[in-house]
């Protein structure tokens, strides 16, 4: 999970997710330790998280999950203000997705870029068929058209913004391992993002999210996979 903040540069930190979900998708070892917030029934980052030390093979920048992740179920609010079902509107295309938020100053913007940098590399026709989903884990600040004034200069006119009520998507987050927590402002007025930093890449022929990207992923890293990816293929 990374901690940024709006006005300063922010710490570059390991990727995290919740130890239950990680532990059940993947067959590696985590370091668990504990989280910022142990009020268990407000469910906001609360109890044991893994640090993902990497996979069986350390150059490569992709970990494959031996369990993938079912799809969220998160029906939010895209950049046109409409209603965006993520299940429905995702079904059989390769996707990535992503939670962050606009005010980011650098891990978001950087993995954005970074995605949408390696999908300008791909024939026209499969940079159609690729979605690229991004989550603001900000939702108050980020409204439907603060996100789409900054997607498509942090990344792509073509990549969809989806925001809504924070706990919703907290709840879609968790449900493939991703951990977020509320932002907070601190004495001096900064504010200050919690979240976890992976991409998921979800199949095309399964819909399940099989192929997890930490946040020092490269632009090269992405532009030999994504033709794999929207194959349906492991990279």
């Amino acid at each position: 999970m990374s901690a940024e903040k709006t006005s300063s540069p922010s710490r570059r930190t390991p990727l995290i997710v919740a130890a239950a979900a990680i532990v059940a998708a993947l067959g590696i070892t985590a370091a668990v330790g504990l989280g910022g917030n142990d009020d268990k029934t407000s469910g906001q980052g609360s109890g044991a998280i893994a640090e993902i030390s990497g996979g069986s093979d350390s150059t490569k920048a992709a970990t494959v999950l031996d369990r993938p992740f079912t799809k969220p179920a998160l029906v939010l609010t895209d950049t046109k203000g409409e209603k965006y079902d993520l299940r429905e509107r995702t079904k059989g295309k390769p996707t990535l997705i992503y939670f962050g938020y606009t005010h980011c100053p650098d891990v978001c913007p950087m993995t954005m870029s970074n995605i949408a940098i390696a999908k300008k590399q791909l024939p026209k026709a499969d940079q159609d068929k690729l979605q690229v989903v991004f989550v603001t884990t900000d939702p108050e600040r980020d409204t439907s058209a603060e996100l789409a004034k900054w997607l498509p200069a942090a990344g792509d006119p073509s990549f969809t913004g989806l925001t809504g009520a924070f706990s919703t998507i907290q709840a879609g987050a968790r449900q493939i391992g991703i951990g977020i927590d509320p932002p907070k402002k601190e004495k001096d007025g900064k504010v200050v993002s919690m979240h976890g930093a992976q991409v998921i890449a979800f199949s095309p022929t399964t819909d399940q999210g099989y192929v997890l990207y930490g946040e020092d992923a490269t632009i090269d890293d992405y532009a030999k996979d994504l033709p794999k990816l929207i194959k349906g293929e492991n990279p």
